[in-house]
């Protein structure tokens, strides 16, 4: 046989390219579903004790006798974007029953774990039930991923969207943005008061020293509180959070695209979820409970700095947005407690929706640290 029969251009070699490009967008998602499942099923982080008993003992336990359709109805739909977005982060490399497969698998393994681990929380149960459910979960939604990748990243108009609407770095971004609506179902004592881990730090050192230890009282102890004082803060930080959050979407849109009508998009989607989750966490009548004079008062001064920093550049949008965030970090850290908030909060009993309102909380907390790791990110140095 001559050295011409194996030549290199009869080595057949799968063509990536011709595939479609892989999906930055579905892997950071991926890397976000699974922290925001790994704290939920672990929310809410105290109390860790050992038991004497083995982390799997819960497999050979006989199924629970008692339980709602709706835990598993919850268990199930938890873990069905972990499944979709698995697939699709795995694209190009791997498609159709091999990415399935993996897929599954791998959610199967995270499940087993998160209920191993709950054997050491006081606060949660481990159950091979919740196990069946979370993998039934992730089974239809790496079914759901592979039914979904052929049209999202094989022959997909709305990626030809984002390349015509949105720069070539906001895949990240966007979903950033796209969490920032999703951050307001957690209760918050002052409107679009993200990222409050000074309260949580208060909580672990009381619960460490037995006494109550309220940090940001600790820095205003040499003041006297006023009403005034609680409504500068809110007038604040609703203005500056939601400048923030609108300028990351606008710094990333191209000029040929409907920017304010994708702005006021997010602002009502974020206004709608924030109605709904007062509505349903306490009470109809607490749906527009967040809307007090100050916050009104905060939202208008909001619109009226958009309005300006709506034509400014990029470069210079970012920046804005990441001072207007960390000014509303600082100042949402060091207010003391809202009054007016801690008596709502005594109608709110969390009960069936610990995993879920654990999932809110960790958005609430970690979206500002999101926005500022993405403006801030080298990506923007080509731009």
């Amino acid at each position: 046989m001559s050295d011409s029969a194996i030549s290199p251009q009869k080595i057949s070699t799968p063509d990536l390219t011709k595939l479609g490009k892989a999906s930055v967008f579905a892997r950071i998602a991926l890397l976000m579903i699974t922290l925001l499942v790994i704290y939920a099923s672990w929310y809410p982080l105290s109390g860790w004790r050992d038991n004497g008993m083995v982390p799997w003992a819960y497999l050979n336990d006989a199924m629970p006798r008692y339980w709602t359709w709706f835990d598993l109805i919850v268990n199930i739909l938890g873990y069905i974007p972990l499944g979709v977005l698995s697939v699709l982060a795995l694209y190009p490399f791997l498609r159709g029953f091999k990415a399935v497969a993996l897929s599954t698998v791998a959610g199967i393994l995270l499940a087993m774990l998160m209920e191993a681990v709950q054997t050491y929380l006081p606060s949660r149960v481990p159950s091979n039930l919740d196990l069946l459910t979370n993998s039934i979960g992730v089974f239809l939604g790496s079914l759901c991923g592979e039914f979904l990748r052929m049209q999202l990243l094989e022959h997909s108009r709305l990626r030809t969207l984002r390349h015509a609407w949105f720069s070539d770095q906001a895949s990240s971004g966007l979903i950033v943005i796209g969490l920032w609506p999703l951050a307001q179902i957690y209760p918050q004592g002052y409107l679009f008061g993200h990222g409050q881990i000074l309260p949580i730090i208060s909580g672990w050192l009381s619960s460490a020293v037995g006494t109550p230890i309220d940090l940001s009282q600790l820095l205003w102890n040499e003041y006297n509180v006023t009403v005034e004082q609680y409504l500068m803060a809110e007038v604040i930080i609703t203005a500056c959070c939601m400048t923030g959050a609108l300028l990351v979407l606008l710094s990333q849109i191209r000029a040929s695209a409907p920017k304010y009508l994708l702005a006021l998009a997010l602002f009502v989607s974020a206004i709608i979820v924030k109605v709904m989750a007062n509505a349903i966490l306490f009470a109809p009548v607490n749906a527009l409970s967040w809307l007090t004079p100050s916050a009104a008062g905060g939202l208008l001064i909001g619109a009226i700095m958009l309005a300006g920093l709506s034509m400014a550049p990029p470069t210079a949008q970012r920046r804005v947005a990441i001072l207007a965030i960390l000014i509303s970090l600082c100042v949402v850290n060091l207010a003391p407690a809202n009054p007016y908030f801690q008596s709502t909060l005594q109608d709110w009993a969390q009960g069936r929706f610990l995993n879920f309102n654990g999932a809110a909380q960790f958005l609430s907390l970690i979206w500002p640290g999101l926005a500022i790791w993405f403006l801030s990110h080298k990506i923007h140095q080509t731009s």
